[in-house]
């Protein structure tokens, strides 16, 4: 790893104190000790075992596993209503300008047909047996003949123009229908975010001070045992890529915000949810990338884990609803979930779906 990468990642990793979760394999250190529980007795209060915080733990994790899958259906229904929207203002113009062209064409039309009738509705027949010159009237026949094709252009413009207004209509009540599916499907996704969140928190308040440190702690032994077996199976030794020029950019933008708080569908500057800062710290680079974990998952190209690089996305879990950047060294920045702030962490510390490159 070059002094250019140590020298980008060194701020972020020293926000982290828990060298264990980032360490590479094969360094001896002790996993954090879990403290013992308490025996209950006729003095004190009962307390939660740990047996039972590793329940709350694992119930927490799905609350706000869930949470975050709404968010990104959330993020979906909102980067969607903003496609829509853009879609009718598109054709209320479109619209528009055809109603004007449509205007116009039915003036030269009316125009067209008072010029003939101010020729009388004679026969051709006569016109020429009552022509002075009927070289002359053969001349204009000619143009009479012009304009009689030209008029039925217009008629045919006139038509197509008709037809375009109405497929123009047709278009943007179809686009209204859709804005209004993805409104309520992010009212229901909103419903969701809220509902998991606060079930989340109203089991963390039921705990006491001691019993959230101990609960935290268990926090730190799962992400270090699941770090650990990801280290241990030697993934370092194949991942030896170097960040491109866009990738250290977006690293440099995502790191900057280190410390900056969780949000569900938030896209800076002041707060993130973990798509919102990838998505951000991407553009911030000059690549447009979508919204939300799971699209990032569908449409930007997948990369072997071993040929990883800074700067690429590792998603996680088998439905996509979580994404970091990859800063190198085996950690990530990301920001994890309501209630913490953007950091970094061990890449191994979650379930890993895959590896996709914005820049491939």
């Amino acid at each position: 790893m070059g002094s250019g990468k140590r020298g980008l990642i060194a701020a972020a990793v020293t926000v982290v104190c828990a060298v264990t979760v980032l360490a590479a394999p094969g360094t001896a250190f002790a996993a954090p000790s879990p403290t013992p529980s308490t025996s209950p007795s006729s003095s004190t209060p009962a307390t939660v075992s740990n047996k039972d915080l590793e329940a709350v733990r694992k119930k927490l994790e799905k609350l706000y596993h869930d949470a975050a899958v709404a968010t990104d259906e959330y993020n979906a229904a909102e980067e969607a209503a903003e496609k829509q929207s853009a879609e009718i203002v598109s054709l209320a113009k479109k619209i528009v300008k055809g109603q004007e062209k449509l205007a116009e064409l039915k003036k030269r039309a009316g125009a067209a047909a008072a010029a003939q009738y101010r020729s009388g509705g004679l026969p051709d027949e006569a016109h020429l047996m009552l022509s002075d010159d009927p070289q002359a009237f053969l001349d204009g026949t000619g143009r009479v003949l012009q304009g009689q094709r030209a008029t039925k252009g217009l008629l045919a413009e006139m038509t197509r123009t008709q037809q375009d207004l109405e497929q123009y209509a047709k278009d943007a009540s179809a686009q209204w229908q859709k804005l209004e599916a993805g409104r309520k499907a992010k009212a229901t996704a909103k419903k969701k975010i809220k509902k998991q969140i606060a079930a989340a928190e109203e089991l963390e308040s039921q705990l006491e001070e001691e019993e959230k440190a101990r609960l935290a702690q268990l926090e730190e032994q799962a992400a270090y045992k699941a770090q650990t077996a990801w280290l241990d199976s030697g993934i370092l030794k194949d991942i030896k890529g170097k960040a491109s020029k866009k990738g250290r950019e977006a690293l440099e933008y995502a790191t900057a915000q280190l410390g900056k708080p969780y949000e569900w569908g938030a896209e800076g500057p002041k707060t993130y949810d973990c798509s919102g800062l990838t998505s951000q710290a991407w553009a911030s680079a000059g690549r447009g990338i979508p919204r939300t974990s799971q699209e990032q998952w569908k449409q930007l190209e997948r990369i072997d884990i071993k040929d990883m690089r800074p700067g690429d996305l590792i998603i996680y879990n088998a439905d996509a609803s979580h994404v970091a950047l990859y800063v190198g060294d085996g950690a990530i920045v990301h920001a994890p979930r309501p209630g913490r702030t953007v950091t970094v962490a061990g890449a191994g510390t979650m379930p890993i779906l895959g590896v996709v490159r914005p820049d491939a």
